[in-house]
């Protein structure tokens, strides 16, 4: 996508294909606050097409008028593009759709078969389709198979196209990750798989590939001879609100430290990638990874021992976190290149 400003009020990049959009979660805090606002967005921008339809799949019982209301007021307060156009968000919510059903059941799927040919007949949208995973990670398995068994996996015909987003994390260790990756693959083909991090959407984390290497100031200092030190402050404005449950099993740290802070400090990092697609850079910050994950090998066992401790709640954090990335860029570096995410 190019890096069109959100303020501009022109499209963020050339025409789109028709599609259905099946966000699994919809009822849940990212959806609401990250994933529906950012559809607008696009919306707005004429990035979406011409025929569009998203279809909110979750557990929580909600008609298709409830959940445009729900989602709309989340939207009023999120959304980037500044206040809601009513107008615009009418047209928006006119193409939001909404489908009751459990995760692991087979029939709730049969039943968004259906109701998908019925949307795709009646806005012509060719049978493009793209699944959005943005629900508690456990339940990632169960989502995968019970596509694959209900045959949503494939195109509908030869000139559609159907893709996945598995949102992080990817599996809670090395183990679980590989696990998850083979149900994966079972399923859809690695060109249909899209395993990403919302937080590389940040206005701020796009800009620092062009700081650095677009700036004529920054670029020829951006390394040790001249940098001490980088810190990285990860702020958050919200507290745990509804989202006990993922706290309780994955904890701050898996979600800030191995994904998010792990990103930026490779954005921070990298070497000027070969190109700027998404293969190069992603080649380029797993070198830095594994560059981080020796230095952190090469530390004696008993020195952790010998570590004094932390004086303040942020050092702790960084002393644990370090533990958290060593194992974390122990998985990428086991990983097949195919395996690794595409963002």
């Amino acid at each position: 996508m190019p890096a069109e400003s959100t303020r501009s009020g022109v499209s963020y990049g050339g025409a789109t294909d028709p599609c259905t959009v099946i966000l699994f979660g919809a009822s849940g805090d990212l959806a609401k606050r990250k994933v529906i606002p950012a559809m607008y967005d696009l919306a707005v921008h004429d990035s979406l097409g011409e025929r569009y339809a998203i279809i909110g799949f979750a557990r929580t019982a909600m008609s298709d008028d409830s959940f445009r209301a729900t989602v709309g007021e989340a939207a009023k307060g999120i959304s980037e593009v500044g206040p809601i156009d009513p107008a615009k968000w009418d047209t928006f919510a006119s193409n939001l759709h909404y489908h009751a059903g459990d995760y692991s059941d087979p029939q709730a799927y049969a039943n968004l078969a259906k109701r998908l040919t019925e949307l795709e007949s009646e806005k012509n949208l060719g049978g493009n389709r793209l699944f959005y995973l943005s629900t508690p990670p456990e339940v990632y398995p169960d989502i995968i198979e019970q596509l694959g068994k209900a045959g949503l996996s494939k195109p509908a015909n030869e000139n559609s196209w159907v893709r996945v987003i598995v949102e992080k994390p990817f599996g809670r260790d090395l183990a679980t990750a590989k696990e998850l990756n083979k149900k994966v693959q079972c399923v859809f083909e690695e060109h249909q798989v899209y395993r990403i991090d919302h937080y590389l959407g940040k206005d701020t984390v796009q800009n620092l590939l062009v700081l650095r290497f677009g700036n004529g100031i920054f670029e020829p200092l951006w390394n040790r001879n001249y940098v001490d030190h980088v810190q990285i402050t990860a702020g958050e404005t919200l507290g745990v609100e509804r989202r006990g449950g993922f706290y309780e099993t994955a904890g701050a740290l898996r979600d800030m430290i191995q994904s998010h802070v792990l990103q930026l400090t490779s954005l921070c990092s990298v070497e000027p990638p070969a190109s700027f697609d998404a293969t190069a850079v992603r080649n380029e910050k797993l070198k830095v990874l594994q560059s981080n994950f020796l230095a952190i090998g090469r530390s004696p066992a008993s020195a952790l021992h010998r570590a004094p401790k932390p004086s303040s709640p942020c050092a702790y954090s960084s002393t644990i976190g370090a533990g958290l990335a060593s194992r974390s860029i122990s998985a990428l570096e086991n990983a097949s290149p195919n395996a690794l995410p595409k963002s």
